[in-house]
């Protein structure tokens, strides 16, 4: 038992886990921020242009609700809400468009990173290890 939790906690204050963790908390904010932007500022605009309410609530009634004679609701409606689907879709777009955008800015740092004629940013350590390695190969051929 005392193992496992000594294996537990070497897993857990590993770099990568943390990070894992961050990059989660970080996301689920975003998330919420872009669910904003759809939901109140792009889709109302797009719900005034196609008949005045909100686009979220467009939807095509298969079944209407039935309402008893004391107001209670007997059967709920049943419809497809298209609106609703196209807003999130637009919000995975939008959400999909910034991760590809940080992974692009992300990757082309690292390959500056890992070009050895770049001189505007440092070549890690292990990166020029490996070169020289690579130098000292090639003058023994």
């Amino acid at each position: 038992m005392k193992n496992l939790y000594k294996e537990f906690k070497e897993f857990a204050v590993r770099g990568s886990v943390v990070d894992l963790a961050i990059g989660v908390v970080i996301g689920t904010a975003f998330n919420k921020i872009v669910t904003s932007l759809v939901n109140d500022v792009i889709m109302p605009p797009f719900g005034l242009l196609w008949g005045g309410k909100g686009f979220s609530q467009y939807k095509l009634v298969l079944r209407d609700a039935e309402i008893g004679d004391a107001g209670k609701v007997l059967q709920e409606e049943v419809a497809i809400s298209y609106g609703q689907f196209a807003t999130t879709i637009l919000d995975f777009l939008i959400i999909t468009l910034s991760i590809f955008l940080v992974l692009r800015f992300i990757n082309t740092l690292r390959r500056k990173a890992e070009d050895e004629k770049e001189e505007s940013v440092p070549t890690p350590k292990d990166i020029q290890l490996l070169a020289e390695i690579r130098d000292l190969l090639k003058q023994k051929k």
